[in-house]
This record gives C-alpha cells, structure tokens and sequence, in this order.
C-alpha cells in the first residue's frame, strides 16, 4: 500500500466516524445559514497568473513545517501580500490539519477558500459547504472514475467549485472527459512524494482552450511563475514555500509581484 492509499483509507474511516458524530441532516441543516458566495474559479482567471496560498502545518514528507504560528496570521498576510484564494490543508492524521482551521480561515479573510483534503466521500462535501468552503479537491489517483464523477457533480450542485488534480496522462484523460472547467497539475507524486515541475509543461499541452489550469507543488520562485505564465498557466498553489519562510507575507508578495508591504 503506497501513501495514497493509506492516507485514502484513513480518510475513509475518519469520515465515517465524523458521520456517527455528526449526522449528515444536521450538516445539511447548517447550509441554511451559510455565509456569502466567493467564487473560487473566478478569481484564478484575472490577467497575469494567480497564486493560490496555501496553510499548511505538516506532511508526510517534510514533518512539520511551520509551529507557533495561527491560521489567521498566516492567511491575513497572504490576503495583504495579494494572493488570488486560499488553500487550506484540513487531513488530520498526515498534514496536521482541521476543519477548524478552514473556519478560522473563512472568519479572518475575504478571499475564496479551496479546502485541501482527499475527498472520498458525499459527506466531505456537506462538511465543506457548511464549514465555509468554496471549492474542493479531487483527486483523480484517490478515486474510481464514476466516483469521481458523481463527486464532482454533487460538489457542483452545493455550489462547490472543483480543482480536479491530476499528475500524467491517464489521469488527464479522466479529468477532460469528466469535462473539469478546472485543472490542477500536481508536479508531486503522491505515491512516493517526488516532485517533478516538468510534469505541468508535458500535460499541458494536452489541455482544450479553455480550461482553467492550476500547477501544484514544487514552486518556489518568481522566476518559475513567470515561465508558468509563458505557457499559459492560469495559476499556481504554494504552501510549502510560504510556510517555511522567515516573513510570509514578504514571501507571498515576492510571488504575487505586490512589492514590499506599505508603512
């Protein structure tokens, strides 16, 4: 069993134990008091190429990466140093992560917020429509087409806008027929966590006009969105790059191009 599979498993078990807690009316029964629409895709797609800013605590790889910082720091200098959306990572058991940081999240800024996690189930859906996301990820290697499929069109239907992620060609071949209006490259390897930059500008040339497309993992650098944006990225999604940086918000302004912060 590979990571993916682990993580995808644990996931399973932790969603149905979320479930016996939490019934899937009372979720329901919280979307009547959701909050304002942020449309997520909308704001990826403005002149120049977006940066999706991630919170992220922990992985498997890496262990920890940041400490003695909250949610609402990290995501208000993100908001100020001109980051297009937010994502934000709520896997427990391998990232760290919580649904309580997406609220503290939606609470402290005004950006559209992806909830990063490995969705699997219907129930994860209600969860983040309820906890105040506006879009969700999912991830072709983690499920069976049809899955896939009747994920994405539920997610759809709770005004959820989707980033399917995919990382070679087969798992394209399965975005593009689920006819995704958004696209993420992943450039890690989920299965032994190995990133490759190489694996956005390969598939991208496969990719219909017209599509939003999102590169994932492995940036860093000014220099990498600005050849990203040469080939027509329309997005990147940066977290750990961010996270480990001495100053975030100076980091994040040195991506989005937003110069130094004002006095």
């Amino acid at each position: 069993m590979n990571t993916l599979e682990r993580i995808v498993d644990s996931t399973r078990r932790e969603v149905q134990q979320r479930r016996d807690a939490i019934p899937l009316a009372t979720l329901e029964q919280q979307l009547i008091a959701r909050g304002e629409d942020r449309p997520f895709t909308e704001a990826l797609v403005h002149p120049g190429i977006s940066v999706i800013a991630e919170h992220k605590r922990r992985s498997p790889s890496a262990g920890a990466i940041r400490d003695g910082v909250s949610v609402e720091d990290v995501v208000c200098a993100y908001e100020r140093a001109g980051a297009a959306a937010l994502s934000i990572l709520t896997e427990g058991p391998h990232f760290g992560g919580s649904l309580e940081d997406l609220r503290a999240a939606r609470a402290a800024t005004r950006l559209p917020i992806l909830r990063k996690d490995f969705v699997v189930d219907q129930y994860q859906l209600f969860e983040s429509a309820a906890v105040g996301a506006d879009a969700i990820l999912l991830i072709v290697a983690a499920l069976e087409p049809r899955e896939l499929a009747r994920l994405h069109h539920e997610a759809l239907a709770l005004d959820l806008d989707v980033l399917v992620e995919v990382h070679d060609e087969r798992e394209l071949e399965v975005a593009l027929e689920l006819d995704a209006d958004v696209i993420g490259i992943n450039n890690r390897d989920l299965t032994d966590f190995s990133v490759d930059l190489a694996r956005t500008f390969e598939l991208l040339v496969d990719i219909p006009a017209g599509k939003t497309v999102v590169s994932e993992s492995g940036i860093a650098t000014r220099d990498q969105l600005d050849e990203l944006e040469r080939v027509g990225v329309d997005a990147v999604l940066v977290g750990e790059a961010l996270m480990r940086a001495d100053d975030v918000e100076a980091a994040c302004r040195t991506l989005t191009g937003q110069g130094e912060a004002s006095v």
